[in-house]
């Protein structure tokens, strides 16, 4: 029935669905219970010692775990919509068995039972915590799924199943159209894949600069990587039943670089702690992902291909790794909201997703203009294809695509002109908006979005200037825009502080921050609840962050100040909420970054935003029930939700609402509507 000791087990040949169950505090190897177990589905006694053994574990003794154990909350890591069975048993070992067949209920309460009695089977889960830097791949951790004629190696750690560089298109031809990978074979996926190819950028203006230091990737690099706490015998026979919400993230980087391997979108806490399967993904960036020649075939938008591959793949497989291909979340942060805002009116993708979750969504006139009202293919070859052109000497070729195609990919990835634009091309993009007025085919899907507090203050650099005006009209603004905002300095005050140049680079974040991503956030959300065009519309503004060392052009202007009680900064003093800062929290994985917790609220806020964006990935609502929370002991998430004003309340075409995202949490009204009034940019854009 099982396979021998030597090979990689699946759960097909183990005939068992495999579930990691473990109470994740998102403290990880340093929290005081990392006790974990693997569920597997009914067996008789033997069978069960036997799978267990195969999978390099052994039947759960129940009476030796170390006090801080928790059965009961650890079993209620399978609780759905309804509570656990009081007269559901488990196959178990004790200490000392007398050749007798034991079992438990969830209270750990032991009994003796018939050993051909077929009950779910409790086996250890011994294997070690993974971190930014470290991860056992032995052969000891591994496990086989076999998907669309692949056999597809990854392995477990503490948290999760993990696949990493799973192969989901074929290699592209540079200007083509990704291809959904369908050929049989074997992959290996217990390392991250090449990402691609990019440029490693200085630091500019929105965090990057046309020049670079290097390039790295490959063009080879549509993979993608899976973090599931289940993996089902027989997803084929399942239909939907036991799956779990599928949560695909598309990461930021202004189309010109990031990845879906960096370790910071590591998917092992979100998917454990939230049940729900974690998928991030790599596109085709810069010119590789974005050129278009006014040739008629050279359309541009690969990316967006790319990602729509990527979407494909999952309805093909993913329900072998646990995943419910019906109930797809789109998470997406930066130029990863961006692309999804574009996929929301997308022909090729309408109706291949559920939910979107838009973070930092750059929208908006000045420096996100290009994100906002996506160019003509002739626009976008003016402008960058033209130089990119002239640089490469292709532009009196006779095929110019040709010529491109021939050159040395570092070439491409290096010169001083690069393409990150989303064109109409009429293919995946047939407007230049987001139409939001009920008269053209969108999405109708459930939406979550919102901004930091600060963006901009972590997207462009930090020059000194001590004029307001200076400083606004250096950052492109009009000198209308920047008229209306000096004269109107109650809306947009400046501070008063010792240092004038901070001052002014303050007010300049307030205004860049309403400008390009605050006020048409809110006006999109407003007018897709008037006009019901999402089923459900939720806003959010967090007000507390921790800046990723990677994402800190600034530094320390987006840190919480180090005092001598603070040696690694405090929260609760002033400092700039600034773009990324959401991103330990998203994933909870600042103490898997190494990144130390500042005080006592950092952990439960993680926890918050963890069960929130997960709870909105199973429900569409970002509120958790009260039963999942209580049956898993999430404690501080439950008491803040049940606190007076806990709950997070929709937009509404009659409530134009958001959630303040701190410790404790608020709702409020929309903020800065003067202000957004001011910069003709109100509440009432897209109606």
């Amino acid at each position: 029935m099982f396979a021998n000791a030597y090979s990689t087990p699946s759960p097909q040949d183990l005939r068992t669905d495999l579930t990691i169950l473990v109470n994740n505090d998102l403290l990880g190897a340093s929290s005081s219970s990392t006790e974990a177990i693997l569920l597997l589905s009914p067996l008789p006694h033997s069978l069960g010692r036997v799978a267990c053994a195969t999978i390099h574990e052994s039947l759960l003794v129940i009476n030796t775990e170390n006090a801080s154990f928790n059965l009961t909350s650890t079993l209620g890591h399978l609780v759905g919509t309804a509570p656990l069975d009081p007269s559901q048993r488990y196959w178990v070992a004790a200490a000392s068995t007398d050749g007798k067949c034991l079992s438990t209920d969830y209270l750990g309460q032991i009994s003796i039972a018939s050993c051909m009695e077929v009950l779910p089977v409790l086996c250890t889960q011994t294997a070690p915590f993974s971190n930014a830097t470290y991860a056992d791949t032995s052969r000891s951790w591994q496990i086989n799924v076999l998907s669309g004629g692949q056999m597809i190696t990854g392995f477990r750690d503490r948290l999760s199943f993990r696949f990493l560089g799973v192969r989901f298109a074929n290699k592209p031809e540079r200007f083509g159209y990704a291809k959904v990978y369908k050929e049989p074979g074997t992959q290996s996926a217990l390392l991250y894949g090449p990402e691609c190819y990019q440029s490693i950028p200085q630091t500019g203006l929105l965090g990057i600069s046309t020049s670079s230091i290097g390039v790295n990737g490959s063009e080879d690099c549509l993979f993608l990587n899976i973090f599931t706490p289940f993996l089902p015998a027989a997803p084929d026979r399942r239909g939907s039943t036991g799956l779990k919400p599928v949560m695909m993230f598309i990461h930021g980087g202004e189309f010109l670089y990031g990845n879906g391997g960096d370790p910071i979108y590591d998917g092992g806490n979100l998917a454990s702690r939230g049940d729900v399967v974690v998928v991030t993904i790599n596109y085709r960036l810069g010119t590789f992902g974005f050129l278009a020649l006014d040739d008629g075939s050279t359309n541009g938008n690969y990316a967006l291909s790319d990602q729509i591959a990527a979407l494909d793949w999952l309805h093909t497989n993913i329900a072998a790794f646990g995943g419910d291909p019906s109930r797809i979340t789109l998470v997406g942060q930066s130029a990863g909201a961006v692309s999804i805002r574009a996929l929301l009116s997308s022909p090729p993708v309408i109706g291949k997703f559920a939910a979107v979750i838009l973070q930092s969504h750059e929208i908006g006139p000045g420096i996100a203009q290009n994100y906002t009202e996506y160019p003509s293919i002739a626009a976008e070859f003016a402008a960058v294809g033209k130089p990119i052109l002239a640089e490469t000497e292709c532009s009196n070729a006779t095929s110019q695509v040709a010529c491109l195609r021939a050159l040395d990919a570092a070439t491409l990835a290096t010169l001083s002109t690069s393409a990150a634009y989303i064109v109409v091309d009429g293919k995946y993009i047939v407007r230049p908006n987001l139409v939001l007025n009920g008269s053209v085919d969108v999405a109708h899907v459930h939406m979550l979005l919102g901004v930091m507090q600060d963006e901009m203050a972590g997207l462009f650099p930090y020059l000194g200037f001590t004029n307001v005006t200076q400083s606004l009209l250096a950052f492109g603004f009009n000198s209308s825009v920047v008229a209306d905002v000096v004269r109107n300095s109650t809306l947009f005050p400046l501070p008063t502080s010792n240092n004038s140049s901070l001052d002014v680079f303050n007010t300049t974040v307030h205004v860049t921050t309403d400008y390009s991503i605050r006020c048409l956030d809110q006006a999109l959300a407003y007018a897709g609840a008037t006009h019901k065009q999402f089923q459900s519309t939720w806003f959010y503004e967090f007000e507390r962050s921790y800046q990723p060392a990677e994402f800190d052009s600034n530094k320390p202007l987006c840190d919480a100040p180090i005092t001598a009680t603070s040696p690694h900064g405090d929260p609760s003093l002033a400092y700039f909420r600034c773009h990324s800062g959401d991103i330990y929290y998203t994933f909870g994985n600042f103490l898997r970054q190494g990144a130390p917790i500042r005080d006592t609220k950092d952990i439960l806020f993680a926890q918050l935003i963890v069960d929130s964006w997960t709870s909105f990935a199973r429900t569409y609502n970002p509120n958790p029930t009260r039963l999942f929370l209580s049956s898993r002991n999430y404690a501080s998430t439950l008491a803040l939700m049940e606190a007076p004003g806990g709950i997070w309340q929709p937009v509404t075409a009659g409530a134009q609402t958001m959630r303040r995202l701190d410790w404790p949490t608020t709702q409020s009204a929309f903020d800065e509507q003067a202000q957004c009034k001011l910069l003709n940019l109100p509440i009432t854009y897209y109606l």
